[in-house]
């Protein structure tokens, strides 16, 4: 590939991590919400276009009335409260569409004017294998709050958000690399970094359960949890190992563990990246990754301490996958830094006139 295919390509694979940045973000207004269970069915096709008269509107609502989301939960919603929380949905799915034909149709064209190489076309096809499986995830997400209980697993929920963060991480590493001209990997903080980032997507997975079992409602208070380091409720499930899937508690604690230890581990590596020679990049990655902990950490303790309201609640899920971004972006720069410092200048160094 010639520098301008490179370019192209980075450019397209940036455009699509940015439309599943937005997806993760509606997908959390749409949790947020309650709107997830609003569209009982999946049409891939057909339910790409939204209800077109009063009628098509009541079809749907009728089927809605039938799930245990109406039935238990809101029994008392009309039409136009309906309307309210499809949108949502339908927004989300649409956009999830959307993002399929971004990244298919310019990937064919790529392919059939032969702009890619073997190696690459192989990694762009498991990303679009991927998203196919997204798709299919998130009705198999929803199909779970539609027989009895009126709430999706959080482990599917959790799996969900994992695939999308994974394929955002595979369409930024890749624009990366292209934009980098397939560096070789020289740095000795590169391993570290990407430690770090691996991190940053275990504490985005927590964060899932955190959501999907609705722990961020107990225990609003930072730093202890309602008055303990550890709360006593922590290993009260048995056998203990259920705590760490079950027990709000401890799901919380696991959470804001994670989120200590980055406190921890990415002022070190910050530090650490000051003494190797980076170039401008490097440096600028490294200070965004420090500021971006920073605006995450804020907004969870915002969003903890005020209820989980809407708009903290967003932007906090919308900021987990900007610093695991960040993180990536970090690891990468790292990777391509000098292996050792030049040699410093003697004072007998000889000084051309």
């Amino acid at each position: 590939m010639n520098t301008t295919d490179r370019r192209i390509v980075a450019s397209w694979l940036l455009l699509c991590a940015g439309m599943v940045f937005a997806m993760v973000v509606v997908g959390g207004v749409t949790r947020l919400t309650h709107s997830g269970l609003s569209i009982v069915e999946w049409q891939p096709l057909v339910g790409t276009l939204p209800p077109l008269n009063e009628t098509e509107w009541q079809t749907l609502f009728e089927k809605y009335q039938q799930t245990p989301e109406f039935k238990q939960v809101n029994f008392d919603i009309d039409l136009a409260g309906f309307k309210g929380i499809f949108w949502w949905e339908y927004f989300h799915r649409l956009l999830g569409r959307t993002i399929g034909l971004v990244f298919l149709l310019p990937f064919l064209w790529f392919l059939l004017r032969r702009r890619l190489e073997r190696r690459l076309a192989w990694q762009l096809g498991g990303v679009f294998l991927l998203g196919a499986l997204q798709g299919a995830l998130g009705w198999y997400m929803v199909a779970s709050g539609l027989i009895d209980n009126p709430r999706v697993s959080h482990f599917r929920l959790t799996a969900h958000l994992g695939v999308a963060l994974a394929i955002f991480a595979a369409e930024l590493w890749l624009a990366l690399r292209l934009l980098s001209a397939n560096a070789p990997p020289t740095g000795r903080l590169g391993r570290p970094a990407l430690g770090l980032a691996a991190l940053v997507y275990l504490m985005a997975l927590t964060g899932g359960f955190v959501a999907g079992l609705r722990a961020g409602y107990a225990y609003n208070t930072f730093p202890l949890m309602n008055g303990h380091l550890v709360p006593p409720e922590i290993l009260m499930l048995d056998p203990w190992w259920q705590n760490f899937l079950y027990n709000f508690a401890t799901v919380q604690f696991v959470h804001r563990g994670i989120a200590w230890l980055l406190i921890l581990l990415v002022p070190w590596l910050w530090w650490r990246a000051r003494q190797e020679p980076l170039n401008a990049q490097g440096r600028l990655a490294c200070n965004l990754l420090l500021l971006m902990l920073a605006v995450q950490v804020t907004l969870g303790i915002v969003t903890l301490v005020n209820g989980v309201p809407l708009v903290p609640a967003a932007a906090h899920q919308g900021g987990a996958v900007l610093l695991f971004g960040t993180a990536l972006w970090t690891a990468h720069a790292l990777r391509s830094a000098p292996a050792t410092r030049s040699a410093p200048r003697t004072a007998n160094a000889r000084v051309p006139a």
